[in-house]
């Protein structure tokens, strides 16, 4: 990834949505792009599996889970799906586990923190619709730049 957000701020100020500085580094690698999922789902992470079971395309999951520390809604074998089906990123408003081997993988990952306990698995959830977290909304189709400074969000395509 050639981008810097710092750069994409500055060139496109009024059209980019900065999600305030809140989530850890996950993943291999630290710079990732993509047009957006979305999923609502609060301590239950079978929708996840499922999103991530298919095609990626190069698109970011963006997973807002309540802000719950409770639990993981993301681990190694879910990060190992998404890059097996070519999704670029998942961005998490809750936490992930299995962060050494996440961190091994060529994905981009964002979440609040770790936590060693597994989610639940009750089929709960909602997808496809707007999520705010981080003082901004994020829509299906919004496009994510995320890297060592931060993460944006945009109506359309920057680069």
């Amino acid at each position: 990834m050639t981008f810097l957000t710092t750069d994409l701020c500055d060139e496109h100020e009024n059209d980019v949505r900065v999600l305030e500085p809140m989530f850890q580094r996950f993943g291999a690698c630290p710079r990732f792009q993509g047009q957006i999922e979305t999923l609502k789902v609060f301590e239950d992470n079978t929708l996840v599996r499922e999103v991530l079971s298919e095609p990626g395309n190069g698109r970011v999951l963006v997973v807002d889970g309540g802000g719950s520390r409770r639990c993981a809604l993301v681990g190694d074998q879910i990060g190992e799906l998404a890059v097996k089906n070519g999704w670029a990123g998942i961005v998490v408003y809750g936490c992930i586990r299995d962060s050494v081997a996440l961190n091994a993988l060529p994905l981009g990952v964002r979440a609040l923190d770790t936590h060693p306990r597994k989610s639940v698995k009750r089929g709960e959830g909602q997808r496809g619709l707007a999520v705010t977290f981080g003082g901004v909304s994020l829509s299906p189709g919004d496009w994510l730049y995320a890297d060592e400074d931060g993460v944006i969000v945009a109506d359309r395509a920057l680069l």
